[in-house]
């Protein structure tokens, strides 16, 4: 499997994962698992991946820079991204004292005014370095926004944060007053 085909099949599990799982006829966990025979089960009813095999997945975890899956005894999930009405429960635990989070341009007043919301997703996502933050920003702005998240003194203030991955962060959302615009 060449590098194209491994990021179409990384698009495509987390498609299925975090988006539209029962598209695939998939069910969740409330943990957000899902088997894998039954994920290349329902990959496997397509053109493009009729060979898929477990080791393709793990090729698509392993060379992920953002660490978005996991496979663990037969099972995977996303980490983070769901947009999936049922939520997916999350480790709670205690963040670094700052945060990061990039934005597009035309969303800093709204965010001023009403913080950080989840929108269509299940969670705030958060950064822990200024690059990923600029990166994800990058997304829906040439020229992002960074936000500073004061996240010692959101959660000293009662706001929970969880564990995404070892560069993500998520939140359920966070008030205007512990972001600086920088």
């Amino acid at each position: 499997m060449n590098e194209m085909d491994i990021l179409k099949l990384s698009k495509e599990v987390s498609y299925a994962i975090r988006h539209a799982p029962h598209e695939y006829e998939l069910e969740l966990d409330k943990d957000g698992w899902v088997e894998v025979h039954q994920l290349l089960e329902a990959l496997r009813e397509t053109d493009q991946w009729r060979n898929i095999q477990e080791e393709h997945l793990f090729s698509v975890i392993n060379t992920s820079e953002k660490k978005r899956h996991e496979i663990l005894d037969g099972r995977i999930r996303a980490l983070y991204g769901h947009s999936v009405p049922q939520k997916i429960t999350k480790e709670i635990k205690q963040p670094p004292d700052f945060l990061y989070h990039g934005t597009a341009r035309r969303l800093v007043s709204s965010i001023k005014e009403h913080g950080l919301l989840p929108k269509g997703r299940q969670y705030v996502h958060l950064s822990v370095d200024v690059e990923t933050a600029l990166q994800v920003g990058k997304r829906r702005d040439e020229q992002p926004i960074l936000l500073k998240i004061n996240a010692r003194k959101a959660w000293d203030h009662g706001t929970i944060f969880y564990i995404g991955n070892e560069k993500v962060w998520l939140a359920d959302a966070i008030s205007e007053k512990y972001i600086t615009v920088c």
